[in-house]
């Protein structure tokens, strides 16, 4: 029986669970941050929710319980979008998230690039850190609390990890710093920066902005940091209230006898090739360090008989490859690090501010719209642009407020760049990174839509690399912009800078414009890119503790000056925009119509519009504005569809004249079509001055015939071949229609506009 309560009678009622969940809170900036933690995600290492606004994250970071084999720390990071968060439902045919945006890639990006130098280098536990977004309110951004909810997971979890990590975002609006602020507020602001960093040092810097000098970028970082202090000091909270016990987790240490055997064995050698490698390309360097390394490998291979190693662990057992390959690699580091901070001498035998060779050329490719070449030593890039209606405009569907933008940058880097082979298989991460930040850096340059009203993509080609394809990119997308006569603002510049430290003895040796070596074995890669006017784009990664305020501001004046020098190169190939577009670019020309009539352009369906993109040949956008951009090489064409849409969208004007097609015929008069989808009616007595027996005597549908517009009125339009025919003013053909009317012409005096309507009434 179901009814009343005989389903759960006799049914003990179940146990409540409880759930313990601390909360914790502080103020960054003018925004208050909780942290809760103990609710969600009890099995996950470590596990947090972040809230500012009504914009909510859950961060989690779990460490798996068995170490790879591998030679790298496989750290990942994650953000997962999911649209349910803002209230939506995703767009695409299967309706549920697919891959990861680009927004998300680049937040995961900024996430794992001051957390990964805080781990040991030695640890093969894979760390997976997983941020989703439960709520978002398009008004806080997402990255700077996965961020901090990133580092304080960490921190609660099981996972060593040795210090808290926050970040914060900088705007600065009417010259004043704003800590966090909304999407609203970076409208107005003219930076958008984001620092992370710990108590006492930055550990990375991401940036966009409107041409800001270098004093006013490093006041910007300080007020950052300053401003992250209070998270630092919550997830000591929130360790000590609520962390878990640490696990021990085995690392993978090369053994110290392996170490001290590969610094008596190769230092000499590796000092020599360093030295040696000042007269050497890339390739041929590579090329003979790699002899050098089979040397030291081959003893401790099996022999060909299958007898054991010449060289052996205290034990009697081989030794790992991974470790023996690792002990080369930091005997090699060792010796290039050594001559840089004694003798101030870089590999390729530069002197630490000092620029490779530069060498720039535009117009390689005759038929895209604009194309610059741009070579910094071995690092070659080639960007091209394509030019496009603001109906091609990029649609987003993510999580950020945009939801189109209309310039992007594409960046790729093939295999054959590094001299490498290894499968074609899309953009990866660090693909997408590159290419958004040179897309940021553009950004502040590139004309508005009012300026100059096409859609822009540069794509940017890697064709040889050997350090700083980004930043070679920006200067090549500079050259291809300018080539294909888009009016930027000014040309951009950009340089890598890296550094070589020794925190025992203090020294700091910054490098201008780093090649791959330096990037690889030294401590930092610090991207810089702008104009003559200022900074545009900053970005900052590095392999150490941190950074320190007298670093970056080394750093950032001696990239100022590098930056001047690229810039004065690439002004003796191309000084400005030019003053054309490429033959090949789509023309495009404006005209502006009443909201009213856009229904009536568009048609239903979209029916008008894709038939006269059909009929001229050209592309049409119409804004929400009235403005309407017409698109073609062809003039004439473009021309021509702009006379229709004027005739489309303005009524006929009285007095005026038009030339016109008979387009029906009856006994009291012909219709003639003025403009497009508008015509009127020539009554009998209006055909000609003499008396007219027919319609048809005078003239035959299809015919083309000039009439004057003697009358709008009530929604038709009356017209009169006899008012041109005797050169009469618009009140003599008035008073004309005037006469006859009175006459009895009833309704046979006149035509609504267009083609329907009122003719089957005649």
């Amino acid at each position: 029986m179901i009814n009343g309560n005989s389903m759960t009678a006799g049914i003990p009622p179940a146990d409540v669970a409880t759930v313990e969940e601390q909360t914790f809170e502080a103020m960054v900036g003018d925004a208050k941050y909780t942290f809760k933690t103990g609710k969600l995600a009890q099995l996950a290492g470590g596990a947090v929710t972040v809230q500012t606004g009504e914009t909510l994250i859950l961060v989690t970071a779990t460490a798996s319980k068995y170490k790879r084999d591998t030679d790298f720390l496989p750290l990942s990071v994650d953000l997962e979008e999911k649209l349910y968060a803002a209230g939506r439902i995703p767009g695409s045919f299967f309706k549920r998230e697919g891959r990861p945006s680009e927004v998300a890639i680049l937040t995961a990006r900024l996430i794992d690039r001051p957390l990964r130098p805080l781990f040991p280098s030695s640890m093969r536990h894979e760390i997976q850190i997983i941020a989703t977004a439960l709520s978002s309110d398009g008004q806080n951004y997402l990255d700077i609390p996965s961020l901090v909810g990133a580092s304080a997971a960490l921190m609660i979890s099981d996972v060593p990890f040795p210090e808290p990590v926050a970040g914060v975002r900088v705007g600065r609006i009417d010259g004043r710093f704003v800590i966090n602020p909304t999407v609203d507020q970076m409208v107005e602001s003219d930076l958008d920066l984001r620092v992370a960093g710990t108590e006492n040092a930055i550990l990375m810097v991401e940036c966009g902005a409107q041409e800001v000098d270098e004093a006013t970028m490093l006041q910007a970082i300080r007020a950052g940091h300053e401003a992250m202090q209070p998270v630092i000091a919550l997830q000591h909270e929130m360790r000590r209230a609520a962390g878990k016990p640490k696990r021990e987790f085995e690392l993978d240490l090369v053994p110290e006898r392996l170490e001290t055997l590969a610094k008596e064995q190769l230092t000499a050698q590796l000092d020599a090739h360093v030295r040696a490698s000042t007269e050497l390309s890339k390739s041929e360097s590579s090329s003979a360090l790699g002899d050098i390394e089979r040397g030291w490998v081959t003893q401790f291979m099996p022999g060909e008989d299958a007898s054991p190693p010449a060289v052996v662990d205290e034990a009697g057992e081989p030794y790992l490859p991974r470790h023996v390959g690792a002990a080369f690699r930091a005997a090699h580091k060792r010796a290039v690090r050594e001559r840089i901070l004694n003798e101030r001498i870089r590999p390729d035998g530069r002197v630490p501010d000092q620029i490779r060779p530069l060498y720039s050329e535009v117009g390689l490719a005759p038929r895209t719209h604009g194309s610059g070449l741009f070579q910094r030593g071995e690092t070659q890039v080639l960007s091209l642009v394509t030019l496009g209606t603001l109906g091609e405009e990029q649609r987003l569907d993510t999580l950020r407020p945009e939801a189109t933008k209309r310039f992007f940058h594409h960046y790729n880097f093939p295999p054959f760049s590094t001299g490498e082979t290894w499968f074609l298989r899309g953009p990866k991460r660090r693909e997408i990174g590159h290419g958004a930040l040179v897309e940021a850096a553009m950004l502040p340059v590139i004309p508005d839509n009012e300026t100059f009203p096409y859609t822009i993509r540069v794509v940017s080609e890697a064709l040889s690399s050997n350090g700083s394809t980004s930043m070679a990119s920006v200067c090549g997308s500079t050259l291809a912009l300018m080539d294909a006569g888009v009016p930027i603002v000014l040309p951009v510049a950009g340089i890598a800078m890296g550094l070589v430290s020794d925190p025992a003895s203090g020294r700091n040796v910054v490098l201008t414009d780093i090649q791959g070596m330096e990037d690889h074995l030294g401590d930092m890669d610090f991207k810089v890119a702008g104009t003559e006017a200022g900074i545009t784009a900053l970005q900052m990664d590095i392999k150490i503790g941190g950074l320190s305020d007298e670093i970056m501001t080394e750093a950032l004046n001696q990239a100022y000056r590098a930056r001047m020098q690229i810039l004065a190169s690439m002004a003796a190939v191309l000084p400005e925009a030019r003053a054309e577009l490429s033959k090949y670019a789509p023309r495009i020309t404006s005209i502006k119509i009443g909201t009213d009539f856009i229904g009536k352009l568009i048609g239903p369906g979209g029916k008008n519009i894709r038939a006269l993109e059909a009929d001229t040949g050209v592309k049409i956008d119409i804004q929400e504005d009235g403005t309407v951009f017409i698109a073609s090489s062809d003039g004439e064409a473009a021309e021509r569809a702009r006379e229709i849409i004027s005739g489309l969208t303005t009524g006929p004007e009285l007095g005026k004249t038009y030339t016109g097609t008979v387009v029906r015929t009856t006994d009291f008069g012909a219709f003639i079509e003025i403009m497009p989808g508008v015509d009127g009616l020539v009554h009998i007595s209006q055909l000609a001055p003499e008396r007219v027996p027919s319609v048809q005597d005078v003239v035959q549908v299809g015919d083309e015939v000039l009439v004057m517009v003697t009358d709008v009125s009530d929604g038709k339009v009356r017209l009169s071949r006899r008012a041109v025919l005797e050169s009469w003013s618009l009140e003599e053909a008035r008073q004309s229609d005037a006469a006859l009317s009175g006459g009895g012409r009833g309704s046979g005096g006149g035509a609504r506009g267009g083609r329907g309507g009122g003719r089957d009434r005649r």
